[in-house]
C-alpha cells in the first residue's frame, strides 16, 4: 500500500515525516567527505572541490583479481587502522543488505575478505567491534564474529532459519518498522545484543514464477496479515566467549507486541522501544543484561497510534553526556521535540507552540543546538531550524539561506559545521550547495542556491485551498497545460495516493510531473491535479494526521472527492473529461474514488492496488485500523470491494504478479467482483515483476504506452 517506488520517488517527490539515511559518507572530522570515483575512494572537501584519492583502484584490486571491488559502502574501526568494504551490494526486499565484506589495513595495504568460504553474497551488517579488533556480521539468519584479519571465525547462533531470523529482519519489520541491521556491538567488545524474529507461526503468502521454466515455481514469503498476531520478537544478548544468549525478560505476551528499537545505553544495559500491537502504547525499557531484567522509565500512549521517530533505526539521540536524550511525541496535538532525563523523570519541551516538527535531524553537542525540519507557516514547504537544547526557547530559529520558498533539505556533517543543501521548489529543479553552520552561507560563492533563482521554469501550477462540505481545508495543486485559454474546457487528471505514508502536496520540484504519460501532458491539453487529504503525513498538527483513525477509505477518500467537486466546477474545466491514477495506496483511493463517487470521474487507473483492507500487512493496517476481529464493519466499509458493484466508469488495473508487498490476489479478488456484478474492465498483469514493476527489458516503456493509450482514449486529450 505504500509508495516504495524507486521510480515513482526519483521522478514524483512526495512530503513524508520519515526522514532518510544520511547518506554522505563524512570524514571523521567533518570537514570532507568520500565519494567513488573512477580512481576509487576520494576525499572531497567542500570548500574548494578538491579530490584527493584515499583508496586507489589498485588498492581496491584483490590478488588474482583484474578489477577492483564494487564498493557500495565502507566504515572504519576506532582508531583508523582497518577500512571494512561493503562490496557486492544485493537487495533482500527493498534495499540493498546482503553481500561481501572485505577488510583493507593501509598500514600493511592488505586486502583480506571477510566470511570467505560462506555463500557468495550472504553477508549483511558486518562491522567492527568498539575495540577495533573484530568484526561481526549476519549469514543465512545467523551471527557470525571473526577477527578483523580474517581468521578464528566463531558462529554466535546456530538455530538461524528463514523462519527463525537472528540478527535481522522478516518482511514485515523492515518495511513498516524500517529494521533492517539487527544487532549491536556493546561498548566493551565482548558481547552482541540482538533481535530474534520467530515467524515460524506467521503463514507463507506463496507467489508463482511462471515463466522461468516449464513448471511454475513457488516463492513463499513470510507475510503476517491484518488479524494475524505478529511474529513474537525476543532480543538476546550473546557473550563472544561461550556463545552464550541471555535474553531479556518483558512483560506480557511477545505476540502482541513490538520491539522497534534496541541500542546500548551503558556496559551492562540495553535501552529498549517497545509497542503494543495497536501502536497506540510506546514503552522506554532499560535491560539488564547480566540478569535480563527489565524495567519501563517513560511511557506515551495515543488513541489513535503512535508514529516512530523516524526510517532510522541507528542511535539514540543522547545529549549532555548521555544525562539525557531527545524524544519527539504528539502528547499535546502537535509534534514536537522533547528532552527527557535519562530515569524519565524529567520531561522538558524543547519546541512549545502549535506547530509541527517533521523530525530532528541533527544534534550539534558542542554548539548545543538540535537541528530539525518544520515549516510554521507553509506545511506544503520545509526547512531547516533548530533550537537550544538546554535552553526553553518560544520560537524556533530558522537557519540563514532559506530565503527561496519551497523545500529545503539537509545532510549535516558529524561536526555540525557543514552541511549539503540541496533546494527545489515547484518551479525550481533540485539544487545544491555546501553551506557553513549556523549562518548558512555557502562554502563557494560561485555555487551558491541564491543564484539558482534563474533556473526557475516558466510553469503553470497554482497551488490552492478548498474548504471541504465538511468545513476541511484541504491543500492541492493545480498545473494548467501550455496556451491556456480560460475560456475553453480541458480534460483535468488526478494524481491521488490517499494513505497516510505520504503526502502528495509539497512545493517541490517533480511531484507534479507525471512520469507515466508517455509524451508531454501540457502540450496535449491536460490539467493536472493533487490534493491532500486528511491522513496523510501534511505538517498540520495530530487531528489532522489522526483524524482517518478506523476510517480509511472513507475520511481520507471523501476529502479528495470533495475537492475534486471544487475543481470540477472550475469554469475551464471539462467535467465530462475527469481521470485519476493512483499507485498502491493510490491505486486504492482510484478504486474508491471510482467506486463511491461514479458520478465525478469517468476513467481511472489503479496501479498495484488493495482490494481489501486486511489483505495487506498487520503492523501497517492495524495501526490504522485497529484490529478486524474488534471492528469488523470498519474494515469492510473501508474496502474498495465493497464499493465494487458501483462501478460506472472505466477502469484499467495494473500488477506485478510477483508484488511482495500489494499482492497480486488483490486485483484478482477486485476482477472476480467486477465480473460478478457484469462491470466491464481492463488488466494489465506484469508477470514476475514486484511492486515497482522495474523488472525485465522493456518493461517501463510497455506500462508508458498502456497507461497512455487507456487515458488517451478515455479522457481525450485537447481543449474544446
Amino acid at each position: 500500500m505504500k509508495k516504495w517506488l524507486w521510480l515513482m520517488m526519483a521522478m514524483m517527490c512526495v512530503q513524508l515525516l520519515h526522514a532518510q539515511y544520511n547518506t554522505i559518507p563524512f570524514t571523521p572530522d567533518g570537514n570532507a567527505y568520500y565519494e567513488m570515483g573512477k580512481d576509487g575512494v576520494q576525499v572531497v572537501d567542500p570548500k574548494n572541490a578538491q579530490q584527493t584519492v584515499f583508496l586507489s583502484a589498485k588498492q581496491l584490486t584483490p590478488a588474482g583479481h583484474t578489477a577492483p571491488l564494487n564498493v557500495y559502502q565502507f566504515d572504519f574501526n576506532t582508531d583508523r587502522s582497518a577500512i571494512l568494504l561493503f562490496v557486492n551490494a544485493t537487495k533482500v526486499w527493498r534495499y540493498p543488505t546482503r553481500g561481501d565484506y572485505w577488510v583493507y589495513t593501509p598500514a600493511n595495504q592488505q586486502l583480506r575478505q571477510i566470511g570467505a568460504g560462506l555463500p557468495e553474497r550472504s553477508l549483511q551488517f558486518a562491522k567492527f567491534s568498539p575495540d577495533g579488533k573484530l568484526v561481526a556480521y549476519v549469514s543465512a539468519h545467523n551471527l557470525y564474529v571473526e577477527s578483523a584479519a580474517g581468521t578464528d571465525r566463531k558462529q554466535l547462533t546456530t538455530d538461524g532459519n528463514r523462519k527463525l531470523i537472528n540478527g535481522t529482519f522478516d518482511w514485515a519489520y523492515e518495511e513498516e518498522f524500517f529494521c533492517r541491521d539487527g544487532f549491536r556491538w556493546s561498548p566493551d567488545s565482548r558481547s552482541i545484543a540482538y533481535w530474534q524474529v520467530d515467524a515460524r507461526q506467521i503463514r507463507d503468502y506463496y507467489m508463482l514464477n511462471t515463466t522461468d521454466s516449464p513448471y511454475a515455481q513457488v516463492i513463499p514469503v513470510e507475510y503476517p496479515k491484518a488479524g494475524n498476531p505478529p511474529s513474537p520478537v525476543k532480543i538476546g544478548v550473546v557473550s563472544l566467549n561461550n556463545r552464550f544468549t541471555r535474553w531479556m525478560q518483558f512483560e506480557g505476551d511477545p505476540a502482541q507486541h513490538y520491539i522497534t528499537r534496541m541500542e546500548w545505553s551503558g556496559a551492562n544495559e540495553l535501552i529498549v522501544q517497545r509497542m503494543d500491537r495497536r501502536q497506540q502504547e510506546s514503552k522506554l525499557i532499560y535491560c539488564n543484561t547480566t540478569d535480563g531484567s527489565t524495567r519501563t522509565f517513560w511511557a506515551d500512549y495515543n488513541e489513535a497510534w503512535i508514529d516512530l521517530q523516524g526510517d532510522d533505526p541507528r542511535g539514540w539521540m543522547w545529549v549532555n553526556k548521555g544525562q539525557d536524550f531527545l524524544w519527539v511525541s504528539e502528547k499535546d496535538g502537535w509534534r514536537k521535540l522533547y528532552k527527557i532525563s535519562r530515569d524519565g523523570k524529567t520531561v522538558t519541551l524543547l519546541t512549545p507552540g502549535e506547530y509541527d516538527i517533521a523530525l530532528p535531524l541533527s544534534i550539534d553537542e558542542a554548539g548545543g543546538y538540535v537541528y530539525f525540519y518544520a515549516s510554521p507557516q507553509q506545511p506544503v514547504q520545509q526547512y531547516l531550524y533548530r533550537v537550544k537544547i538546554n535552553t526553553v526557547s518560544s520560537k524556533p530559529e530558522k537557519v540563514n539561506g532559506q530565503e527561496l520558498p519551497g523545500t529545503h533539505r539537509y545532510q549535516i556533517s558529524p561536526n555540525g559545521k557543514i552541511a549539503l543543501h540541496t533546494y527545489s521548489s515547484h518551479a525550481v529543479p533540485p539544487v545544491e550547495e555546501w553551506v557553513s553552520l549556523p549562518d548558512g552561507r555557502p562554502l563557494q560563492a560561485s555555487k551558491s542556491i541564491a543564484r539558482m533563482k534563474e533556473n526557475a521554469t516558466t510553469n503553470r501550477i497554482e497551488y490552492m485551498q478548498f474548504a471541504t462540505e465538511d468545513n476541511v481545508l484541504v491543500d492541492a495543486w493545480v498545473r494548467k497545460p501550455s496556451g491556456f485559454n480560460p475560456q475553453k474546457k480541458y480534460p483535468v487528471v488526478f494524481y491521488v495516493y490517499g494513505e497516510p505514508w505520504a503526502s502528495t502536496v509539497a512545493d517541490e520540484y517533480g511531484n507534479h510531473h507525471n512520469f507515466l504519460y508517455d509524451g508531454d501532458m501540457d502540450a496535449d491539453g491536460y490539467i493536472q491535479v493533487s490534493v491532500d487529504n486528511r491522513g496523510s503525513p501534511s505538517l498540520k498538527g495530530a487531528s489532522w494526521r489522526k483524524s482517518v483513525y478506523k476510517k480509511l477509505g472513507r475520511v481520507n477518500v471523501r476529502d479528495i472527492a470533495m475537492a475534486a467537486k471544487h475543481i470540477l466546477q472550475l469554469p475551464y474545466v471539462d467535467k465530462t473529461r475527469a481521470a485519476v491514477w493512483g499507485w498502491s495506496g493510490g491505486g486504492t483511493s482510484v478504486f474508491h474514488l471510482l467506486f463511491q463517487y461514479p458520478d465525478l470521474f469517468q476513467t481511472g487507473i489503479a496501479i498495484a492496488p488493495t482490494s481489501r483492507i486486511d489483505f495487506y500487512d498487520n503492523i501497517y493496517t492495524e495501526r490504522y485500523m485497529g484490529l478486524p476481529q474488534e471492528n469488523p464493519e470498519d474494515y469492510i466499509k473501508g474496502s474498495a470491494v465493497t464499493y465494487a458493484h458501483q462501478l460506472k466508469g472505466n477502469l484499467l488495473m495494473i500488477h506485478g504478479t510477483l508484488d511482495d508487498n500489494v499482492h497480486y490476489s488483490n486485483t484478482e479478488l477486485m476482477v472476480n467482483e467486477l465480473i460478478k456484478h457484469n462491470k466491464t474492465f481492463e488488466v494489465m498483469p506484469y508477470p514476475n515483476r514486484s511492486h515497482s514493476l522495474m523488472e525485465g527489458e522493456g518493461t517501463f516503456r510497455h506500462l508508458q504506452g498502456v497507461y497512455t493509450r487507456f487515458l488517451k482514449k478515455h479522457c481525450a486529450p485537447g481543449a474544446r
